[in-house]
């Protein structure tokens, strides 16, 4: 049966023509939104602890290390050949330019990676750090992964993202300047958001025409802001069939030929508040398909460039 959607796996597949996996790192970044230039509180949902397998260790392995480990055991589990190494924790591109390239610079010590996909805020980028980053293209695979969320700057100031969806549209006009990859990371369930809104980020991601995206299921994490909200009665999160059929439609207006990275999330089980569906994460997978099959759905059905 043909995909109803463009997998991130069909891609690399299509790309190296071999099984090839992401391999996260804690490169000990900080975030403007932590650190004060920006804020100290963060987003609602954050707790960097419940996102890095790493920060949870308590004592932060150095890159090389990290990168060792986490080919051994994708290697074990998945039986994967190459690997892309994802600078994932807090902001990757938030330091000067010596420090970003020493740090990109340990993907050359091994031999089986052939990707370097880096997350990043979408005010954290300018010419100088994609000059580098584009020295990379000659020898990997290299994406730059902005968090978004919503293109609703209304939604943006009560999460306490700390830019706009203007800056995004600066990030990608620049970064396709420099013929980068972007994948965009986009979180349905926000508070106060509409299905309509929801639709809108999705007509916008297609217009734009993004190379890849990352669809998140908003769940609420122990000690966030948004658990506060969640007890005091002011935040519900999605049921599993709101969500799915809030991602069924989503798809339908993406560009056909947008990579779909994730279209759900993981928390690890003490971290997690609500809603418990989160956990099964091969549920969301499975119930999607289905659901496009049913409905004769698929992505970008409904995509039509203004």
């Amino acid at each position: 049966m043909e995909d109803k959607y463009y997998k991130f796996s069909t891609y690399l597949k299509e790309r190296f023509g071999t099984r090839v996996h992401k391999v996260s790192v804690d490169a000990n970044f900080s975030c403007p939104n932590l650190d004060g230039k920006i804020s100290t509180k963060g987003c609602i949902y954050c707790n960097n602890e419940a996102f890095s397998f790493h920060t949870r260790m308590g004592k932060l392995l150095s890159l090389e290390e990290q990168i060792t480990a986490g080919i051994e055991a994708i290697k074990k589990r998945f039986k994967a050949k190459k690997f892309i190494v994802y600078f994932q924790a807090y902001t990757n591109t938030y330091a000067g330019i010596d420090v970003l390239k020493k740090k990109y610079d340990v993907i050359k010590k091994f031999k089986d990676v052939v990707g370097l996909s880096i997350a990043t805020r979408p005010d954290c980028i300018n010419e100088e750090s994609l000059n580098l980053i584009e020295s990379y293209k000659a020898n990997y695979e290299v994406w730059l992964e902005y968090g978004l969320q919503s293109i609703h700057n209304k939604t943006l100031k009560f999460i306490n993202r700390g830019h706009t969806f203007e800056d995004f549209l600066k990030a990608v006009k620049i970064t396709r300047k420099h013929k980068l990859k972007i994948c965009a990371h986009i979180i349905i369930g926000l508070p106060y958001e509409t299905k309509d809104m929801i639709l809108k980020t999705a007509k916008a991601m297609g217009n734009l025409k993004i190379e890849g995206i990352k669809i998140h299921p908003l769940h609420i994490i122990k000690e966030t802001a948004l658990e506060e909200l969640f007890k005091q009665g002011k935040y519900t999160p999605l049921e599993f069939n709101n969500y799915l059929d809030l991602l069924v439609d989503f798809l339908t207006y993406l560009w056909p030929k947008t990579v779909i990275q994730r279209v759900s999330a993981y928390c690890p089980p003490e971290f997690l508040v609500a809603p418990a569906w989160i956990l099964e994460r091969n549920k969301v997978e499975g119930e999607l398909e289905k659901r496009l099959v049913e409905k004769n759905y698929f992505q970008g059905k409904l995509y039509q460039k203004d």
